[in-house]
């Protein structure tokens, strides 16, 4: 019954967006991005850039390069990039940490896309535990985002790394696991906490399934239910891919 209810939401929520889409679209030969944003769509993807975007502690660096360009002279511009699957805001699929898990192109749209709720971490605390977890209405929500400390601190245009970035305990990830929830979110390049002995919050979420997205650029979006789509690059066979995500917030 649950599963039918959810599907069911999809199709009325894929429907809405369709709808939006196309009506943007028809503007956006007019106003470009502006469509979407008075539509009330909120870009929640951070900048790919060598020079503000933070690279986890020993991850591939990001590089980018022109091969050709026209302001030097040449007939077109073409580029090559070389980056990290899990660069910026991207997706982890289920094979990061599980065995045979799902690759980032068997991931289904349907957690991707859809109602999520972002609930908001105060500045003072770097463990998203249980308790932290519970003083917050999380439990009817099928998608959590969390809101922490970096993006107050804007971190995510920042390119120093940093440590102490808020992460989700695994008392918390069985939580959100046990009560069935559809992906996880929060707004900096690792759900886990740094240096952790073992990838415990990655393998208890990607074990049932669940998606983490990381990396979301949140310094415009706040604690409310939203529509989500977060859209990775469908790269076959391999554990994550960057993302583009965009959040639209709920009337109530």
């Amino acid at each position: 019954m649950q599963v039918e209810s959810r599907a069911r939401r999809c199709w009325v929520f894929a429907a809405g967006l369709l709808g939006t889409f196309a009506c943007a679209q028809q503007s956006a030969s007019r106003i470009g991005e502006g469509a979407f944003i008075a539509a009330g769509w909120i870009d929640a993807t951070a900048t790919l850039d060598e020079s503000t975007t933070p690279v986890y502690e020993g991850d591939a660096p990001m590089s980018f390069e022109f091969l050709k360009d026209m302001r030097r002279g040449d007939a077109l511009t073409l580029s090559k990039f070389s980056l990290g699957a899990h660069s910026g805001t991207h997706v982890d699929a289920p094979m990061h940490f599980v065995r045979d898990g799902a690759s980032i192109d068997r991931v289904p749209l349907e957690p991707l896309i859809g109602p999520a709720r972002v609930i908001e971490i105060p500045d003072s605390v770097q463990s998203i535990d249980a308790a932290e977890l519970n003083r917050h209405g999380w439990r009817n929500a099928e998608r959590v985002i969390f809101r922490t400390r970096s993006s107050v601190r804007g971190w995510m245009r920042s390119p120093t790394f940093h440590r102490d970035f808020a992460y989700v305990a695994p008392d918390a990830a069985q939580l959100l696991a046990d009560a069935g929830v559809l992906l996880v979110g929060i707004d900096y390049i690792s759900a886990e906490q740094f240096g952790a002995p073992a990838p415990i919050t990655h393998r208890i979420l990607l074990g049932k399934g669940i998606p983490i997205v990381e990396g979301l650029a949140l310094e415009k979006v706040f604690a409310g239910d939203y529509d989500l789509v977060v859209l990775p690059m469908k790269v076959a066979g391999h554990e994550g891919a960057p993302a583009r995500a965009i959040m639209r917030k709920l009337a109530r």
